[in-house]
């Protein structure tokens, strides 16, 4: 199409794409029954489902295989990303489009952590109004394909190295402690180091190739914080999810093809 937000003539844009499994099918693994699209091997799922407003509710994911983070989105009307994060946990709450740091509730997750076959829901209009569609986006943690964890900052230029056990082709980090935006970068559009080319899913702003602040290193088996920044690396608590250049295989994944 020709719209300005993904089409505008001589601009330049960016996508990621994670590969589910077709159009889906029913499951009923939860008390709430859900269509399903479910690709094991990367550990990733897209789910819909019909709210009905009950603390408890469950719906099923398909990935046969604990979540490490998910997030849904209401279809019927406007609102928040919910965020759920395995290193924030089930009685916090995150929004995707928001800088705010994760709060306590129990109507998001039900203060419930996801199982191998389901996710828990509460009643709040963002995840769970009755007869309103959602849609929700479930990621499990494959060795060596993909990480997510958190780590400690330190304000400082020499900042944590992250371990994920490969190189990263895509990081997505936010801080948990305290209010800031969720910050994405990828070796295509900055393949080399330092990565510094900053774009945010909570804000519309182009994208900032900063340069002074929120630097980061990919490395081969993780990536290292390079400057002082507080989006990434001032003193608090930090959660990332990242994706491998070329995954190395492990429990569900094929191994990259040797270069």
């Amino acid at each position: 199409g020709t719209d300005g937000s993904y089409n505008t003539s001589s601009a330049t844009y960016v996508g990621w794409q994670w590969k589910a499994n077709g159009s889906g099918s029913s499951n009923e693994d939860g008390s709430i029954t859900s269509t399903v699209s479910a690709n094991t091997t990367a550990g990733f799922s897209i789910v819909k489902f019909v709210g009905n407003a009950t603390s408890g509710a469950t719906v099923g994911h398909g990935l046969g295989v604990v979540p490490k983070m998910l997030t849904v989105k209401d279809l019927s009307v406007g609102g928040s990303w919910a965020v759920y994060h395995a290193a924030v946990g089930a009685t916090k709450y995150m929004n995707l489009d928001t800088t705010a740091a994760a709060a306590t509730t129990t109507n998001r997750w039900n203060d419930t952590e996801p199982t191998s076959s389901v996710f828990s829901l509460g009643n709040e209009n963002e995840v769970n109004a009755s007869g309103r569609s959602y849609v929700a986006y479930c990621f499990a943690e494959i060795p060596g394909y993909s990480s997510f964890g958190s780590y400690t900052g330190n304000g400082s230029t020499n900042g944590p190295m992250i371990y994920t056990g490969f190189k990263p082709a895509f990081v997505l980090m936010k801080k948990t402690s305290g209010t800031a935006n969720w910050i994405m970068y990828d070796a295509t559009r900055d393949p080399d180091n330092f990565v510094n080319k900053r774009i945010y899913t909570n804000l519309s702003n182009a994208e900032d190739p900063h340069a002074s602040n929120d630097h980061v290193d990919f490395l081969s088996n993780g990536f290292k914080q390079r400057s002082a920044g507080t989006v990434i690396n001032a003193s608090g608590t930090y959660i990332y999810m990242a994706f491998a250049e070329n995954p190395f295989g492990g429990d569900g994944a094929a191994p990259a093809t040797a270069r």
